[in-house]
């Protein structure tokens, strides 16, 4: 079991024109560039970063493969939920959909190269619904007009400190093997299954770090090295003893892993990267 207090910190893509990919998470969400390179870009709230672009001007498609389904930033109050879509709305990106998870509420649209992203921020945790050991979600009609009526005026709202990456949402090409890999082998809790297509788990009993279906990739390939679309994601630890039982654990189940600074480098089942280190 990993300790409680493991999260997901980050998420890096790899993008074919940075610089558009860049002015939209900078220009429609209002993210704060926190570092910028040749090639890459790190954007977050103040100088927390929590997305990383990197450009890859011959990198392919892959549609119908597995890799990321959507990442999901986590703002600290309903108003900051209801202001970045009020500004999402007024520059004029589309929404592909909304949804009160009980547990959340959430706002749903994607980037100019396809990348998924959830906007949501949480319930108090005293008030979601609970089955035995496991959270109860759901995906209900969001009340959007009661959720826009909360937003700060958009002159003086600003990205919040703590805004934070809450959760990855990965498409699988078989649940049972992703079920394997991050509950049995990482130590992440089982949170909910919707049946047999989908899902949740975390540590600490929040209600998901890492989502997982197959709605569109069951049995499907994993992208070609260099695709467009996700390059990794990293859970962070508390200590150096708990990165040492995830490694153990990971050899002890045959997965191959590799090391970069100083953090754990691997691949789940259906070819989506993993970072696991000790800070982020």
């Amino acid at each position: 079991m990993l300790p409680a207090d493991t999260h997901v910190s980050d998420v890096a893509l790899t993008v074919r024109d940075l610089a558009r990919v860049a002015h939209f998470y900078a220009t429609v969400l209002g993210l704060d560039v926190v570092d910028e390179r040749p090639g890459s870009v790190r954007l977050g709230a103040g100088d927390d970063a929590f997305l990383t672009l990197d450009g890859r001007p011959d990198a392919a498609s892959a549609p119908g493969t597995t890799g990321l389904f959507h990442f999901a930033i986590l703002y600290p109050t309903r108003r900051d939920l209801a202001s970045v879509v009020q500004r999402i709305i007024g520059l004029g990106h589309p929404l592909q959909g909304a949804a009160d998870h009980l547990v959340s509420e959430a706002v749903y649209l994607a980037d100019p190269e396809g990348n998924g992203i959830e906007v949501y921020r949480d319930r108090p945790r005293a008030a979601w619904p609970m089955q035995g050991h496991e959270v109860r979600m759901a995906t209900d009609p969001l009340d959007l007009h009661g959720l826009l009526a909360e937003a700060a005026h958009p002159d003086t709202w600003t990205t919040p400190a703590g805004t934070r990456l809450g959760h990855v949402h990965l498409r699988v090409h078989d649940i049972p093997a992703a079920e394997r890999f991050y509950v049995d082998t990482l130590g992440f809790d089982l949170m909910q299954r919707y049946g047999r297509q989908a899902s949740f788990m975390s540590a600490g009993g929040y209600h998901h770090h890492v989502g997982v279906n197959t709605w569109s990739t069951r049995g499907a390939p994993a992208a070609p090295e260099g695709a467009m679309g996700l390059e990794w994601f990293r859970i962070v630890v508390p200590s150096a003893a708990a990165l040492a039982a995830v490694r153990a654990s990971l050899e002890a189940a045959g997965t191959p892993v590799g090391s970069e600074n100083g953090e754990l480098t691997v691949k789940d089942p259906a070819g989506n990267g993993v970072r696991v280190g000790t800070q982020g």
